[in-house]
């Protein structure tokens, strides 16, 4: 795992337009100029400690209660040595924003998303949140991708957008699939593993461009096996169809929400840069052995039936210790079985 040359762009906080009473908007001017005579006095600089709680975070978001994304490009408030932008805070995204906030108490958590249809859900949990595109004003030293590619027609440039938002300190962290490792007759890979040659495949392709993307930044890149939970993944989309046109014996690599967002926040913890890391459980299993154990498991109300395919490819057995070792990793799920074992 190579670490290349950081490449710091300039970028930040979320907002955009609301309109305000004339009496708010002189309440406004005045605020702010008088904070920044504050920012501009060099003994305040000098002595303020962006690690405190103390931001002065007086934007009207917060006095009127509106979403970020209702409001000008906001110039109040300062960025915390801790704060955290999500770009995609979905499943993933708000496990990564938990997590992180145990580890940082009194940070500020943002989420960046392409509608606003959940961002109710959002500010109940903590995440501050703002549309993809709205202008910004300040950088973050902690950034996560956790938006998937089938919602945009121009993954790097989003990627590429998010990264701009990084101040190039603590850490920006990518989170890809372990789709480009090349490989599909069941046989081993690790960290290290080669990638499928540009041409071959339209998703990998995707996948490999926005990672080159974040290692220009000198971000790092997060490349995922299976999520899943007790409600989502593969084993369920199984149950639901009971039969399944696959081959049985394809190797599959799981990991589960939980264990992938921990794996991210150690990460951004150790403030990597440039570098590839793997999340996996380190316990392949074949498609008929993850729905055996589903079958045997008694957990779930449907039955499933079988796999059918014979031609199909084969899968890879991934093994990331090298990940574990450097960072200091261990899941709290080992493998798919003791995960049922434990619901």
């Amino acid at each position: 795992m190579g670490t290349l040359a950081s490449t710091t762009t300039l970028s930040p906080y979320f907002s955009s337009k609301l309109s305000f009473s004339s009496s708010f908007d002189r309440l406004r001017f005045s605020t702010s100029r008088s904070f920044l005579s504050i920012f501009r006095n060099p003994s305040f600089r000098a002595k303020r400690s962006v690690s405190t709680d103390t931001r002065l975070q007086l934007s009207a978001s917060a006095m009127l209660g509106a979403p970020n994304e209702e409001l000008e490009t906001s110039s109040f408030g300062l960025v915390g040595e801790n704060d955290l932008l999500i770009v995609g805070p979905g499943v993933l995204g708000r496990l990564v924003a938990e997590k992180w906030r145990e580890e940082h108490p009194g940070c500020q958590i943002y989420g960046q998303t392409m509608t606003t249809d959940h961002h109710d859900e959002l500010i109940k949990i903590g995440i501050n949140p703002s549309l993809k595109g709205v202008k910004t004003t300040h950088q973050f030293p902690y950034v996560i991708f956790c938006a998937p590619p089938s919602r945009t027609s121009d993954y790097p440039g989003d990627v590429r957008l998010a990264a701009s938002n990084w101040s190039g300190e603590g850490c920006f962290l990518f989170t890809s699939s372990s789709a480009p490792f090349d490989c599909n007759d069941n046989g081993s890979c690790d960290e290290d593993g080669p990638v499928v040659p540009s041409g071959r495949s339209p998703r990998t392709d995707v996948l490999l461009n926005a990672e080159k993307v974040v290692l220009e930044f000198g971000g790092c890149v997060l490349r995922l096996a299976g999520l899943y939970k007790a409600d989502r993944g593969a084993h369920v989309y199984w149950l639901e169809k009971g039969t399944v046109e696959a081959r049985p014996d394809h190797i599959l690599n799981l990991i589960h929400y939980e264990d992938a967002a921990s794996l991210a926040v150690a990460i951004l913890k150790k403030k990597r840069h440039g570098q590839i890391f793997l999340g996996c459980d380190n316990h392949p299993v074949s498609r008929q052995e993850i729905m055996d154990l589903v079958n045997k498991s008694g957990k779930f109300s449907k039955k499933f039936e079988a796999f059918t395919g014979t031609s199909d490819p084969l899968g890879k057995r991934l093994n990331n210790s090298k990940t574990r070792e450097e960072i200091g990793w261990q899941p709290k799920y080992p493998s798919f079985s003791q995960f049922l074992e434990s619901i």
